[in-house]
């Protein structure tokens, strides 16, 4: 078994409490899924999210889906001038036996025109 990265992002519509809920929960059952992840495989997740999105932390709708004892940790982005608006990302380390070139990397919404090199 080895710690393993997984990266994800998604674009909210808005910097309301229910579409960064939405979001993230979208975001978060995405990478989960993509890559045949169960919450006893998560060592933790950091997610950031834009400087324009306060209304919630993206952390607690992980919460909501039950990964109520993995470590979790919300941060703000750096405000780049010109970077895609609302916008939230996280970097999950996972226990798993994929190799790195297994994993799926979760690009989701208007955030996929970040990484147009991976496969949606």
């Amino acid at each position: 078994m080895a710690v393993r990265a997984v990266r994800g992002a998604i674009q909210v519509d808005s910097d309301t409490r229910d579409d960064i809920l939405e979001g993230s929960a979208e975001l978060v059952t995405a990478v989960l899924e993509r890559n045949g992840l169960v919450s006893d495989d998560i060592i933790s997740i950091v997610f950031t999210a834009t400087p324009d999105l306060t209304a919630e932390f993206p952390a607690y709708a992980a919460r909501l889906l039950g990964l109520t004892d993995v470590p979790l940790m919300c941060a703000s982005e750096i405000a780049v001038p010109g970077a895609m608006p609302r916008v939230l990302r996280l970097l999950a380390h996972v226990e798993t036996t994929r190799t790195r070139a297994d994993l799926r990397h979760v690009y989701l919404g208007g955030a996929a025109a970040l990484r147009t090199d991976l496969p949606q």
